[in-house]
């Protein structure tokens, strides 16, 4: 198996960045870090992934951003490299579900800011395809914690060419459940945000976040759609969508799903590189979507993460006004935000202070953000590039994002005493 020819190489430790308040020496270990390191280090022996990137940081600057092993193992045929590609801290990665935070959710909290919008409104306000009995009292706030009822995952590509078809498909299928009342994690749900954010504002959903936000931040390599010749530097995920094949011709596998499995044939026999995983992302949204979609690098995450703890300020910007901020992390009857997950378990976390934050993504990726200590966590890992195991699944990487979360707790907490 292709897996065995690298699991014993000793992973790759690539270059340390040493900012904000790191030590002055770089050839010097921060003792911070280093049991955050080892936990890294062993799920790369393990084959967890192929590399990965940590970055912790807090307001003030980054502490810590260190890259591991390798970024593609793997050709486009999923033949071995002669020589894998090193990861380096600078390297981008689809982030997956990140995306529905730092696009779809970071879109929603500006137009909040100007006060553009209302969490809760009811969608059918602005989206004339809610407009109906059953859905007419689904609000924007019960998209966001993932309680409208909406359906939890359809591989909409059997059944749209474009979100437009996509919409007239997610607005006519029945709720699954009683709007408000249970938490049904929904990707279709963030879809349908993009949607009410290109509404408000005539523009794409792509063009309004460069614009309004990732330009004004200084962002070069948060986007939709990397180009590899351009952005040399991209992680690659899995050869074509196992996972969500399974999910599809197999019942008993992931969400129940009606379709005939032999309907549509587009699936992808390739290594994917700068191609966003997601097959409803990339074949009906064009890669651009609500969901899933965006590429980014560990220290651009950093700058769009830190504006929640600068009460929405970057320099001479103030991108988020300071209610909107509080608005958003107020915990629900669910124990989460608008759009944020803030419940330890569903951080993949052992324990967390009240009012921690994040998300993860299916990818590999996860960030949190501590309030009560000031500090930002962010580990990108491709765990997708080895493929899926025997029954079908992905590596499981919650025991190493809950072990490398309370070893920089630990060690920043060390630090301080």
């Amino acid at each position: 198996m292709l897996v065995r020819l690298f699991r014993f190489i000793m992973p790759a430790l690539t270059v340390i960045l040493f900012l904000g308040s790191c030590e002055e020496d770089p050839a010097v270990p921060d003792q911070r870090f280093i049991a955050a390191d080892r936990l890294i280090e062993s799920a790369l022996t393990d084959s967890l992934m192929a590399g990965a990137v940590l970055l912790a940081g807090n307001a003030e600057g980054i502490l810590y951003h260190q890259s591991y092993g390798y970024a593609t193992i793997y050709k486009a045929d999923n033949q071995p490299l002669q020589v894998p590609e090193v990861m380096t801290p600078g390297h981008l990665f689809d982030i997956a579900s990140l995306s529905k935070i730092f696009a779809t959710t970071y879109g929603l909290m500006l137009l909040h800011s100007r006060g553009l919008l209302d969490v809760d409104e009811p969608l059918s306000d602005y989206i004339q395809e809610f407009d109906t009995e059953e859905k007419r009292d689904i609000t924007i706030r019960h998209l966001l914690t993932h309680s409208s009822g909406l359906i939890q995952w359809f591989p909409t590509y059997y059944t749209a060419t474009n979100p437009k078809e996509r919409l007239e498909f997610v607005s006519g299928e029945p709720l699954i459940g009683d709007i408000g009342v249970q938490r049904r994690y929904s990707d279709p749900g963030f879809m349908v945000l993009a949607d009410l954010i290109e509404t408000i504002t005539g523009e794409s959903f792509e063009g309004f976040l460069e614009r309004e936000i990732y330009r004004p931040l200084g962002l070069s390599s948060t986007l939709f759609n990397p180009d590899p010749e351009n952005f040399p530097n991209i992680a690659a995920t899995s050869y074509g969508n196992p996972f969500e094949k399974k999910m599809v011709y197999d019942d008993d596998f992931g969400y129940t799903v009606d379709v005939d499995p032999e309907a549509w044939d587009g699936w992808r026999d390739y290594v994917l590189r700068g191609e966003v995983n997601d097959g409803n992302a990339y074949h009906t949204h064009g890669g651009v979507a609500g969901h899933a979609g965006l590429f980014s690098t560990a220290d651009e995450l950093y700058r769009l993460a830190s504006l929640l703890l600068t009460a929405g300020r970057y320099d001479d910007l103030q991108l988020f006004a300071p209610d909107t901020i509080g608005t958003f992390l107020t915990p629900d009857r669910f124990g989460h935000g608008l759009g944020f997950m803030m419940e330890a378990g569903s951080l993949h976390a052992a324990e967390l202070p009240d009012g921690s934050f994040g998300h993860t993504g299916f990818t590999g990726t996860n960030f949190v953000i501590i309030q009560e200590k000031d500090l930002i966590i962010i580990l990108l890992a491709n765990r997708q590039h080895f493929g899926v195991d025997k029954d079908g699944y992905y590596p499981d990487l919650r025991e190493l994002r809950s072990g490398v979360i309370a070893a920089i707790i630990d060690g920043v907490d060390e630090v301080t005493m």
